[in-house]
């Protein structure tokens, strides 16, 4: 067995600590994944910056500080999820220390889209979404 480096020691505490604050999946993760998504959207169609900014987890606030710049970015962006006409969720699974969810979209000129959401549970116990990539739906209609 070889000698322990000061990296290798460095790594496997980082390691054990982060696995210290990773919260564990619980049964009602697929409920409040889905509830917390539907609150954003909900909160975009009204144009509630807040609302909508208070589902975004510590990382994105720190890219966006503040709540009418991160509406800006979705309104810009992320226009199916903005104004999304027609929602179906999809697989739930776990990626990392987190939750990854498909979410089927149908837009105002009802073309599809899939947004696949990451989400992480803060330390208070809150579900935060981490990030969102959307890309084009398989549909064959437009």
């Amino acid at each position: 067995m070889g000698r322990l480096t000061l990296q290798t020691v460095a790594v496997v505490t980082v390691a054990m600590v982060m696995g210290m604050y990773a919260l564990p999946a619980r049964a009602d993760d697929a409920s409040d994944t889905r509830a917390v998504i539907s609150a954003q959207m909900q909160a975009f169609r009204q144009g509630n910056a807040d609302a909508a900014y208070s589902f975004a987890a510590p990382g994105i606030r720190a890219i966006f500080p503040t709540p009418e710049g991160f509406l800006a970015m979705v309104m810009n962006g992320y226009a199916p999820v903005y104004q999304a006409n027609d929602v179906t969720y999809g697989p739930i699974g776990t990626e990392g220390s987190g939750l990854r969810q498909e979410v089927f979209i149908t837009d105002r000129e009802g073309r599809s889209w899939i947004a696949s959401y990451t989400l992480e549970r803060q330390p208070d116990g809150s579900l935060k979404i981490t990030s969102c990539a959307i890309r084009r739906g398989t549909d064959v209609s437009t």
